[in-house]
């Protein structure tokens, strides 16, 4: 049984990296091999530069930078005290109003679509990078998470802390915040990952390269009517997803360690 679940993990594993394993072949080698495998095919960086001038993919980089940015740093100032009054403080109506916050997880954000544009076109802010953030400042994930992070710190550091003479935002920057750190770094790479790779909002939201982020300019990108080859459109695939890969090798540890600690208690 032991042996066939490592199969299966082997197997499963295999079919995710191929997809990833052929944009790698095609975007190092010249367009007629990106369609078949020769060991002895010539190798060529000429696809990343030819991708890196077809389009303005410094700005789409810019945009995305931006945009991830903005929002992370948002839901961090929002979430964290959000997170402490649910994790410590007493008050009516807490366990209400935390289950009405959870009650955002199930609501599909593509539902809010057109609710989402007539606001914002309400208020002048379509086709801007704070229109793009704006209706994920605040995340129902984030309080959950760092809530369940919260809840496992000692009371005593914080009743320590408090004699010290310490206020409220100095016991949650002094004490939380550094003990639920890699909660922080999971939630970060959550976050950027999902808002990096986020396509449909910013593709109704955006109408020109100067707020485009790299999900809608790749698509504008690999469009039919351009007549680029796979080799190109892979390169600049590869391009553009290369900075959540690297990140994902560097804090991975991190990564799976905080889901493990914060688990559902």
């Amino acid at each position: 049984m032991r042996r066939i679940e490592i199969a299966g993990a082997w197997l499963l594993g295999a079919l995710w990296v191929l997809p990833l394993a052929y944009a790698a072949w095609a975007a190092v080698h010249p367009p007629e091999y990106a369609t078949r495998f020769a060991l002895l095919a010539p190798w060529t960086a000429a696809n990343f530069a030819q991708a890196w001038e077809a389009a303005p993919f410094p700005r789409y980089f810019l945009n995305t930078f931006l945009l991830v940015t903005l929002i992370l740093v948002a839901q961090f100032l929002l979430c964290t005290p959000a997170a402490y009054a649910f994790a410590r403080m007493r008050f009516r109506g807490r366990d209400t109003l935390f289950a009405l916050v959870l009650l955002q997880l199930m609501i599909m954000p593509d539902v809010l679509l057109v609710a989402n544009y007539r606001s914002l076109a309400r208020i002048g802010l379509v086709d801007t990078i704070l229109g793009i953030a704006l209706p994920y400042l605040g995340s129902a994930f984030g309080i959950f998470l760092l809530r369940q992070a919260f809840r496992q710190v000692p009371q005593e550091l914080d009743d320590a802390a408090r004699l010290e003479g310490s206020g409220l935002l100095a016991r949650i920057w002094r004490v939380y915040v550094p003990l639920a750190w890699p909660t922080y770094v999971a939630y970060g790479l959550v976050s950027v990952s999902y808002h990096w790779n986020n396509f449909l909002w910013p593709l109704v939201i955006t109408n020109s390269v100067s707020t485009r982020p790299l999900t809608v300019g790749l698509a504008v990108f690999a469009s039919t009517d351009q007549g680029i080859d796979w080799s190109i459109i892979t390169a600049a695939t590869l391009m553009t997803s290369a900075p959540l890969l690297v990140a994902f090798l560097i804090f991975q540890r991190q990564f799976v360690q905080s889901f493990m600690r914060a688990g559902i208690r």
